[in-house]
């Protein structure tokens, strides 16, 4: 038996799933997703901008499903990751999620060129 695999969806990978970029079709079957309501947040703001309200809202609805909570002390995590890397610019939204999925021990799952070469990445152009 085959065990399905986990990764943090980082916005950018929400995006590029909502907007049927091929390379991500991989990572709409078969695995499980976690991601924060942050993302959602971020996600949603886009989709409001591009997509009106009504369809912004069904794919938040949507993935609402994949929500996990964090932690004060992930926060805190992620805030010494992003000065630690304060030559990237990370925000924070990103930085909380790559903690967490390294946390979890899953992949960050992103297109997000700040990430590329970082340790626990799923990288997709």
């Amino acid at each position: 038996m085959e065990q399905i695999k986990v990764f943090f969806f980082d916005t950018y990978a929400f995006f590029e799933i909502a907007n049927d970029n091929l390379a991500y079709e991989p990572y709409t079957k078969n695995i499980a997703v976690i991601t924060t309501k942050l993302n959602l947040m971020e996600l949603h703001y886009g989709l409001l901008r591009t997509e009106g309200e009504e369809n912004a809202n069904k794919i938040y609805n949507e993935y609402s499903k994949f929500v996990i909570d964090f932690s004060d002390e992930d926060i805190k995590e992620a805030n010494k990751f992003r000065l630690k890397n304060k030559k990237q610019d990370l925000s924070y939204v990103d930085c909380l999620g790559y903690i967490i999925a390294c946390k979890k021990g899953v992949k960050f799952l992103t297109g997000d060129q700040k990430f590329k070469d970082l340790d626990n990445v799923e990288f997709i152009e």
